[in-house]
């Protein structure tokens, strides 16, 4: 069976894009969780104009995140953790506290979207990726020094 898919489809394609799939993954999966239409004329004309209004859509987002981005990587935030005597720190530095340093400066992002592997458990200086968008990235440079 031919289908349209409404979404990007993990393993299958992305938005708009038709593919032959198994009737039983169209009927099942796809079309019940409206991530595909049966490829029909009528469904084909209707994807364009969502394509169009997406696009635009989609540009508008990339563009405002690049603003975002751009005042983010001329941020400099500094974490003080309380350290012992072999320069060990007692707390962490984590993607939530970021995310609230952050919000302090008029941010406001998600803390899912801060690309933190593990917590920061040194003293000095990290580069910290941000993903505003999906071809959006910032990076923060956040540094913890010592109370």
């Amino acid at each position: 069976m031919e289908v349209i898919l409404r979404d990007h489809v993990e393993h299958l394609g992305t938005r708009g894009q038709i593919v032959k799939v198994a009737d039983g993954y169209a009927r099942n999966f796809l079309l019940p969780r409206k991530l595909a239409l049966p490829a029909t004329d009528g469904n084909k004309k209707r994807v364009e104009r969502e394509r169009k209004i997406l696009e635009a859509r989609e540009a508008e987002e990339r563009s405002a995140s690049e603003a975002i981005a751009a005042r983010l990587t001329a941020l400099d935030l500094t974490f003080t953790r309380r350290v012992g005597d072999t320069e060990q720190l007692y707390g962490s530095v984590t993607s939530q506290d970021i995310a609230d340093a952050l919000k302090a400066k008029g941010f406001d992002i998600d803390k899912r979207k801060i690309l933190l592997p593990d917590a920061l458990k040194a003293l000095g200086e990290v580069t910290v990726p941000v993903k505003l968008h999906r071809d959006v990235t910032a990076q923060i440079k956040v540094t913890v020094a010592k109370e």
